[in-house]
Order: C-alpha cells, then sequence, then structure tokens
C-alpha cells in the first residue's frame, strides 16, 4: 500500500465514520432516556434519502402518506390513553397540531413536488415529513410499554424495524435511487482529491455535535433529558414527564437519521433496506462507547470507519464481517468489567 492509497482510504473511512458517529448518538440518546434499544434507527436515514430522491424525480413522496397515518395513528392512541388515565377520550392540543400540520404539509407537497423543486426546497421539506416520525412511533408504539422490561423493548423494537422494512419495500419499491450532489466541486489536498461532499458531510457532522452539546448544556430541555438518562425515578420526584422526555429524545432521533440520510444520499445508491447495514454499523460504535458516553461512541465510530475502509482495501469480501467482529472482544471486555443485573 503506498501512502497515497492509504490517505485516500482514511479519507474514505473518515467521511463513512461521521454518519456512524451521527447515528452512534441517537442509538446512544435514546437508549438514556428510554432503555430503548433502538434498531430501526437506520430506517430513518433511507425514508429520507428516498424522500429526497422522489422530489428530484419530481414525483410526491410516499412518505407524506406515512406521516399523515402515523400522526392520525398517534393521536388515536394517545386519546385511548388518556380515558384509560381519566375515565374519558381527550385529545391532546399537540398530537391535533400533529394531524393539522401533516394535512398542510401534504397540500404542500403535492403541489411543489411535481415541479421537481431544487435541493434548497427539498432538502427542508424532506426533513419536515421524516423528523415528525420520531415522536409519532413513540407515541404510538412504545409509551405504552415504557415500563417494560428491555428485552421486552429490545423485541418491540426489531418488531418495528421489519415493519418499517417491508413498508419501505411497498413505498419505494426494490430499486435503488441516488439525488443529485449538494456540491460537485473538488480541490486538492496534497495527493488527495477531495470533493466538497465529503467535506459537506464533515462539517454537518461537527455542526450537529456542537448543536447537541449546546442543547444538552444550555437548555432547560436539554437538561431534563440528561436528568431523565441518570435518573428516571428521580427527574419525576422533579417534575420532569419520562413520556415527554421520551418524544423529545425520539424527535432527536428522528432527525439525525433524517439530515444522514440527505448526506449520504448524493454519496450511494440507497435503496429500502439499507438503513439497516448503515445503522448497525453505528450500533457498533454505540457499543464500544458502552451505550453510555458519546465521546467513546464517536470514537468507536471513526475506528468503524477507518476499519472498514481499509478492510476494504485488504480484504474486500470480508470487510463487513470485520467491522462486525469488532463488536465481540469489546462485548466481552465489558461483560467482565460492568456488573449486569437481571433482566439486562
Amino acid at each position: 500500500m503506498t501512502p497515497d492509497i492509504a490517505l485516500f482510504l482514511a479519507q474514505d473511512g473518515i467521511v463513512n465514520a461521521a454518519i456512524y458517529a451521527l447515528i452512534a448518538l441517537a442509538i446512544v440518546l435514546v437508549f438514556l432516556v428510554t432503555r430503548i434499544l433502538f434498531v430501526p434507527q437506520g430506517e430513518f436515514i433511507s425514508y429520507s434519502a428516498l424522500t429526497l430522491a422522489a422530489f428530484n424525480l419530481g414525483h410526491v413522496p410516499a412518505t407524506i402518506f406515512v406521516l399523515l397515518v402515523g400522526a392520525v395513528a398517534s393521536a388515536v392512541m394517545s386519546a385511548l390513553r388518556e380515558r384509560a388515565r381519566i375515565g374519558r377520550l381527550r385529545l391532546a392540543p399537540g398530537q391535533v397540531g400533529l394531524v393539522i400540520y401533516s394535512v398542510i404539509l401534504l397540500a404542500l407537497v403535492q403541489w411543489v413536488a411535481p415541479t421537481r423543486p431544487p435541493q434548497w426546497i427539498a432538502i427542508p421539506l424532506t426533513l419536515a415529513i421524516i423528523v415528525p416520525l420520531g415522536p409519532i412511533l413513540y407515541t404510538t408504539l412504545f409509551e405504552g410499554i415504557a415500563r417494560s422490561s428491555n428485552l421486552t423493548l429490545l423485541i418491540a423494537a426489531v418488531a418495528l424495524h421489519y415493519a418499517l422494512v417491508g413498508v419501505g419495500l411497498l413505498l419505494f419499491g426494490a430499486e435503488g435511487a441516488r439525488t443529485e450532489p449538494l456540491s460537485d466541486v473538488s480541490f486538492s489536498l496534497g495527493p488527495m482529491l477531495v470533493s466538497s461532499q465529503s467535506v459537506l458531510v464533515i462539517l454537518a457532522t461537527a455542526g450537529i455535535m456542537v448543536l447537541l452539546f449546546l442543547f444538552f448544556s444550555r437548555s432547560i430541555q436539554g437538561k431534563a433529558l440528561r436528568a431523565t438518562a441518570i435518573s428516571r425515578a428521580g427527574a419525576k420526584l422533579v417534575g420532569i414527564r419520562p413520556s415527554e422526555a421520551g418524544r423529545l429524545s425520539f424527535l432527536f432521533a428522528a432527525a439525525i437519521g433524517a439530515v444522514s440520510g440527505v448526506l449520504i444520499a448524493s454519496l450511494t445508491t440507497v435503496y429500502y433496506d439499507s438503513g439497516f447495514l448503515v445503522g448497525l454499523k453505528g450500533f457498533v460504535a454505540a457499543i464500544i462507547g458502552g451505550l453510555a458516553s458519546y465521546p467513546l461512541a464517536v470514537g468507536g465510530a471513526l475506528l468503524v470507519g477507518l476499519l472498514e475502509s481499509f478492510s476494504s482495501f485488504w480484504l474486500s469480501a470480508f470487510k463487513e464481517v470485520i467491522v462486525f467482529a469488532l463488536i465481540i472482544p469489546v462485548l466481552l471486555w465489558r461483560s467482565l468489567r460492568a456488573p449486569h443485573t437481571e433482566g439486562e
């Protein structure tokens, strides 16, 4: 291997690591706040990328109908829980607002999509469709079983993953799609040819990390999420509602997944099930961080990205095996070091 090839592989690995880092942060955030190992995190990526691709082709993305149906289902489930709690049906204003938002967005998308909007319009519309799916999924599927065991929550997350993959096949078909690049400018950096799209991915990842740090350290909502992550019982004693914290963590997970989908949509062809493999590598990074440490998860993502990139050069046929095998020594080490309790 020449130094030039090593630099090229390192560049490719760092760009991939940036995406895995975002996924790992989302998985750690959701797990700390809700105890849910959110297996379907990758589906936000594939849904986002394929929604943006639909806008590029001038089609109305089918995900807008998923949003509308999900908003109605979320409102119904919320009303049923209120009836069980207070004895009568009551629609929360936020749920009514979500349904109205979905209807307005549906009308806007049906008007704009056939005109093949430019990226600066298509990307905000894509985020507007995908991001609300996070709290919708939490309210509809997880809020009612929030006090269940970790195993029950994991089974529900796995079932949701398979359901979303099936819905993705129904909505988008088996054909993959690739979007227009956000920027096609390239420049030389020493012996390397660097694309501005790669730089944009790294800068976007760094920007999101800074925003998350400011949110968790400076805002009341961020401190509430941190308190819930440290102790759910203690957070309830000081007036923090676990359901609100759960919805907020899912909102962040969906937002991170949607941005990740937009970033990789022009780098590779995305299929309805592509999100699972990408999400699984983010999961490996999160496990390296112990599902508890954001900096270690980011470091794990960098390790996964570089290992994948160099493995593709030396042992291309086994690169996925090598990446996923990385989790075995980490789990063994953590199993020997960390005490565990029944149900974990």
